[in-house]
């Protein structure tokens, strides 16, 4: 009897994309799989944020073959993303300044017509990001930036992706704020049974959480291995 292989939660092949024609990513594929956390390191102007936002449709690929919980995902459409499990955190602080911690996550939730299930997925939330819990009243526009971008993904995880892609977390951040969001991360791999896409300049924080790695330069992948292996290597810097 033929045993059967689980399909990658997403598959993306032959990912070329850029703009005003010119690609930025070339020919590029990757896989992650379900309770999986993925890092695609690379330097700036590697491609990364290119990649990301390709895949989610917020920039039309030149090709791709995009497969997202087996079935074919049409990157023409970011608006279907949230409805089908799949959110993605810019690089950008993304909150709302003018609204409250709590405004901000029920905002995030705006798909999510019981009211019991909303509070449920915030105390989840500030459960994951204790500081958001002692913020829960505070205008989001008054906040540190470490604490806008655990707000940012906070926002993301109230829809209950299935997948969650994070465009450099660590960006700007201190060590610590940047220690605390990866381990959040792990945790909702390990407890929820997400599954995480990242792309990362950082390399020994995110691969400390992650499962495999891809490296990406000029648009290409040159590497894809194991995090163990990653975090045996002596050096990084001839990858970039």
């Amino acid at each position: 009897m033929t045993e059967t292989v689980p399909q990658p939660l997403l598959q993306v092949r032959g990912l070329t994309a850029g703009y005003s024609g010119r690609a930025v990513v070339h020919d590029l594929t990757l896989t992650v799989d379900e309770r999986e956390i993925v890092v695609v390191l690379g330097s700036n102007g590697a491609g990364k944020t290119t990649t990301l936002r390709a895949i989610t449709g917020h920039l039309r690929p030149f090709g791709a073959t995009v497969t997202y919980r087996g079935e074919p995902w049409r990157t023409d459409r970011p608006w279907r993303a949230a409805a089908r499990g799949l959110a993605m955190v810019p690089s950008e602080r993304f909150t709302f300044a003018a609204l409250t911690v709590s405004e901000n996550l029920t905002l995030g939730a705006h798909t999510v017509s019981l009211e019991t299930e909303r509070h449920e997925r915030e105390q989840r939330v500030l459960e994951l990001f204790p500081r958001l819990a002692e913020r829960r009243e505070q205008r989001a526009g008054t906040m540190s930036g470490g604490e806008q971008r655990m707000l940012s993904v906070g926002i993301a995880l109230m829809a209950r992706p299935q997948l969650l892609l994070l465009d450099e977390p660590s960006l700007g951040l201190a060590p610590a704020v940047v220690e605390q969001i990866m381990k959040t991360l792990r945790q909702l791999v390990d407890e929820d049974g997400m599954s995480v896409l990242m792309v990362e300049q950082n390399v020994g924080q995110a691969i400390a959480v992650a499962d495999r790695v891809y490296v990406l330069r000029s648009g290409r992948i040159i590497l894809e291995e194991p995090a163990e292996a990653m975090r045996a290597r002596e050096q990084w810097w001839d990858l970039f």
